[in-house]
């Protein structure tokens, strides 16, 4: 253990004094992360253990990078950190944002990463009525494709994984595969990027793998980005990339005894279940907040 936290300790040491156009220009060798496989996905698909009784049929420790919120200012530095890894993630966009800042989603397309929306204002679907929320659905994707210069993905993320069954429907026939997390950075929470990391860590470590969400729009995951894809090499861990396919890809279902996470944190903000949630009410919330 203590050798993983000397490595972990010079990662961030490291990582912290990256510059941004090094980085890029770094050329990867065989310490560097990489990339272990490719998976396409196509729709219908629901995945991710935080909030649906199956996941992607990942291998003992694989790994999947995910992005909400973005893009910032700070995902410059995501991106400086996963190219001198020769890493790549799967960017989900407020489609706002996107709108914003079109040149760093056209960075995130030309460095191989790819690219999905997270709503166009990141309400709380679930909370919207039906109609109103396939808009800011629909709004979200076609800001995105704009930014994207029409290569964008057609995954998606709900903010706040506040599913319903209709919305979850309406997703089914548009195609678009719909992604849940498995293991959370929590990243929401005010905290050091070495807490970020230890506590990241100690997740995969138990859970030997998974989807992991991320946000690059805090400053400390940006921070911790650099010692994360450190220790996901010197600890074993296999990156894998998410591309658009035409099929379904092969998933696991959840271990016996389930329950969604999701709804049990967003009960607690006051938020139904996707069970018996009744769009009826506008939720504003600022772009780029909570998962």
């Amino acid at each position: 253990m203590w050798v993983n936290r000397i490595l972990t300790a010079l990662a961030l040491s490291l990582g912290f004094s990256a510059a941004g156009d090094s980085a890029r220009a770094a050329t990867c060798g065989p310490d560097a992360l990489g990339v272990s496989r490719t998976i396409a996905i196509g729709a219908p698909i629901h995945v991710g253990l935080k909030t649906y009784p199956q996941t992607l049929d990942l291998k003992d420790h694989e790994v999947v990078l995910t992005f909400d919120d973005g893009p910032a200012p700070t995902t410059r530095r995501v991106l400086d950190a996963l190219d001198a890894q020769c890493a790549k993630a799967t960017f989900f966009l407020i489609g706002r944002n996107a709108a914003a800042m079109p040149q760093i989603v056209r960075r995130e397309i030309a460095d191989g990463d790819t690219v999905g929306s997270h709503s166009n204002s990141h309400p709380m679907l679930r909370s919207l009525p039906l109609a109103k929320a396939e808009a800011d659905i629909d709004a979200g994707a076609a800001a995105v494709d704009k930014a994207a210069g029409g290569k964008e993905s057609k995954f998606f993320r709900f903010p706040g994984f506040a599913d319903s069954p209709a919305l979850l429907s309406a997703l089914d026939a548009r195609k678009m595969p719909v992604f849940g997390a498995d293991l959370w950075a929590s990243d929401w929470n005010a905290m050091s990027a070495h807490e970020e990391l230890d506590l990241l860590m100690g997740r995969l470590r138990r859970a030997k793998g998974g989807i992991i969400l991320l946000h690059d729009t805090k400053k400390q995951t940006a921070d911790m980005l650099p010692a994360l894809l450190a220790a996901l090499k010197a600890e074993g861990f296999h990156l894998v990339h998410l591309v658009p396919g035409d099929l379904a890809p092969a998933t696991r279902p959840a271990p016996s005894g389930w329950k969604s996470e999701t709804d049990a944190t967003l009960r607690k903000m006051g938020v139904k279940g996707a069970s018996d949630a009744m769009p009826v009410r506008e939720q504003k919330e600022p772009a780029g907040q909570g998962m």
